[in-house]
This record gives C-alpha cells, structure tokens and sequence, in this order.
C-alpha cells in the first residue's frame, strides 16, 4: 500500500483533536467539583472519571452502528454490533479518509462529553449507580439515535438541519436529559426556605473551577476544529479556531458585565458560565458564520446564560453548575443562530445562507423543526428513563448523606424537598449531638 501523505495528515489532526475533547472530561470534573461542595467533591470526580467508561462501553456495544450504521430516517440498523467480526466500512455513512478506528474514537469522545454534562446538574444529591444507569441508556441508545438524524444522513441531514459540531447533537441532548434529571430528582435540601426563596450554596473551589474553564475552552479547539476531520483545507480550519475563541470572549466579557450590573459585583461563577455558554452556542454554526456574526452570538449568550441560571433557581429549578443554563440553552440558542447567521462565504464547508444573509427562512425553519424534534424525543423518553431508575435502583441519597454533617431522625414532614430544614440542623437531630 503506498503511503498517502494527506490520509497521514488528517489522520494526525483527528487523533490529537481527539485527545483535546477527551482532556475536556478533566475540565468537566474540575468546573464541577469547584461549583460544588467539598464534601461532595469526590464522588463528583469519581462520576466524571467512570462516566467515560461507561459511556465508551455502550457506543462500543450499539451506540456506534444506531448513529452511523447506513442512512436509515431515524436510526442505523447495518453493522450495530462492531466487536467479534470483520468491518466492513462501507455501510457506515460517516466518509472521513482516516482508519475506521479513529473514525469510532473521534465520534466516541463526543458521546462521552453529552453524558458528563449530566453529571453537574444532578450533583450533590443522586444515587452514584443511579446515574451509571442512566449513563450507560444515554450513551447506549438516546445520544446515537439523535447523532443519526444530523450527521448519520437520517432524516434531518436530508432536509438541511445544520449542526457542524453538536450544539444539538451533543450540547441539547445532553441539556435535555439533564433537565429530566433535576426535575424527577427535585432540589437540594436546604436550596430553597418554607416560602421558596432560593439559598445560596457556594461552591467551594473556584480555582479549581477556573482551571476547569480553561481545560474545557483549550479542549473546544479539538472539538469545533476537529469536526473537520480533516486538515487540506487549513483556512476552514483557521477560520473555526478564531470563530469558536470570539465566541467565547465575547460571552465572557458580557455575562460579567451583566451579572456585575444584577448582582453588585462580579461573579467568578457567571464569567465562567459565560465563557463556556458562548463555545456552547457557536458549535453549531463556527463553520458556517464569519468572525463578527461570532462574536455577536457569544454576546448574546453570555447575556442569556445569567438571565437563565436566574431563572431556573426562580422556579426551583435546582442546577448546582448551571450546566441546563449552559448547555440546553445556549445549545438550542446556538442552533437557531445558524438559521440567522450562516453564510456561504464563511468557510467552504458553508452550503447555506441564513436568513440575515439573504437566504430566506427555510435554514431557519429547518433548525427550528430540528430542534423540536431532539426536544420531543430526548426529554421524554429521559424523564421516562429517571423514572424507570427511580423505581428500580432509587435515584437520590439519604438526607444523612446528602447534608454536611449528616441529620438523624428528623421528621419526614421537615424532610420533604423544599421545606426548611434549618429546625433539624441542631439537636437532637444533627449527628453526633
């Protein structure tokens, strides 16, 4: 076989953009510990560390031929099962001129990143095999079947959706299922008073959590980039690195703003949710929008992150990262901003105008549909898996573990989430009193 220079190039910028996404798993483990309390950041870190694990197991098993076995409507139904066999490449749809097996990783890695962003929203309060369970159904079956509609050639890559690198297929799926968790899980006690005030509950690391941030944006230059797969065009490429980094400065710069004016004062917390709700919101479009249409998007979602995390503590909501606010918000903000935004002259992987650029509204229409198609399939069949493990496994820890200190024989009428439990933070309840 002789050598082809261009398959060993891209071969080589898919491999070590793979890494950078499979780094991410250490920001999400960082951001999320830091946001957290430290009683509870070991088992926070331990998720983040089997999550992959756990999600690599269910892709290898099914998820991998769900999203790319042949270009059914709705899901993959040739070669589901890679392990055992020979491969036979051409009934995946997925054409990258790399090895099969690096095609698997890159796409591998970004199924495990929906998972983790479960991982904060339900933080502090579910059961640790609970959300392994619900992981390994995520990862197994929900996240390919979504990944085949878009990039598998299922049925909304053939009416036009657009989504270069996952602010749906990864960003929203993942939102989605952890809007489910919170729900059937409910808030953290002690979160909100007898009258529903929200509490605060500071995180206790916020260098660790800036570490964090830093490992997540450094990794988004592997994620957006890196959905290339491949590097003969370097101004396509080039062009992504400086449209995904305006993003999210942009955000950074007004979610600081905008919390400094609501709050008072500058909140660490919010600046970092900004930055990352603007790599959130241009992945979707950092191939298909210019610089400047970049930098409006991250504007705009560093504004609607603080807005949203407000929000969603207002309606007991409970998110102890604000990773719903991040990623289901501004992953669906991200796609619609493809159906406004997008040009053909952005990149040559750009095949659409959007509607500020003369293209109509049928991009625009196209991303909407898109969007409620993932919402309508993702969200209940989530609910349904939450409640299935609910009334299996259990889903949330005891109260005794769930509290600093541990609480002992409080009444369960004070237990019920959401009430006041300050009574049972002093004796005869509070352990060891």
């Amino acid at each position: 076989m002789d050598f082809n220079i261009n398959m060993a190039l891209d071969t080589l910028w898919v491999l070590l953009s793979a890494m950078l996404v499979f780094f991410m798993n250490l920001g999400f483990a960082a951001v999320e510990a830091g946001f957290a309390r430290s009683k509870n950041s070991v088992n926070i870190l331990s998720k983040n560390f089997i999550v992959f694990a756990i999600s690599s197991l269910g892709y290898l098993l099914l998820g991998w031929g769900l999203m790319f076995g042949g270009n059914a409507p709705f899901l993959g139904t040739k070669g589901l099962f890679i392990l055992g066999g020979s491969i036979n490449e051409e009934i995946y749809t997925i054409s990258a001129q790399v090895p099969f097996w690096e095609k698997f990783f890159f796409q591998l890695v970004f199924c495990g990143t929906a998972a983790t962003i479960v991982s904060g929203a339900v933080a502090e309060r579910v059961k640790y095999i609970s959300f392994i369970v619900f992981s390994f159904i995520l990862t197994l079956a929900v996240y390919p079947i979504v990944g085949h509609w878009i990039w598998g050639g299922g049925f909304l890559a053939s009416i036009g959706f657009q989504d270069f690198a996952g602010s749906t297929v990864v960003h929203s799926v993942g939102g989605w299922a952890a809007l489910a968790g919170v729900i059937i899980l409910g808030p953290r006690f002690g979160k909100y008073d007898k009258n529903g005030t929200p509490k605060a509950i500071p995180g206790h690391n916020l260098t660790l959590a800036t570490i964090g941030a830093f490992v997540l944006w450094l990794g988004w230059f592997g994620f957006n980039p890196g959905s290339t797969m491949s590097i003969s065009n370097p101004r396509d490429v080039a062009h992504i690195f400086i449209s995904t980094n305006s993003a999210a400065i942009a955000s950074l710069l007004t979610s600081t703003i905008v919390s400094w004016l609501l709050l008072g004062k500058p909140d660490l917390g919010m600046t970092i949710n900004g930055c990352l709700a603007g790599l959130v919101a241009i992945t979707a479009g950092c191939a298909y929008v210019g610089i400047a249409e970049s930098l409006i998007i991250g504007a705009f979602a560093g504004i609607l992150v603080v807005f949203s995390v407000l929000a969603f503590d207002k309606i007991k909501l409970d998110d102890p990262v604000g990773a719903t606010s991040v990623h289901l918000v501004n992953g669906v903000f991200g796609t619609v901003c493809v159906g406004l935004f997008a040009s053909k002259n952005a990149t040559s992987l750009s095949a659409a105008d959007g509607l500020f650029h003369g293209g109509g509204p049928a991009l625009l229409g196209n991303q909407l549909l898109g969007i409620l198609a993932v919402a309508a399939f993702v969200f209940p069949i989530s609910l349904l898996i939450w409640l299935s493990i609910k009334h299996t496994f259990g889903i949330r820890v005891s109260l005794e573990l769930e509290r600093v200190n541990g609480i002992r024989n409080c009444p369960r009428s004070i237990l019920n989430a959401g009430s006041d439990i300050s009574s049972c933070m002093s004796p005869p309840y509070r352990a060891g009193s």
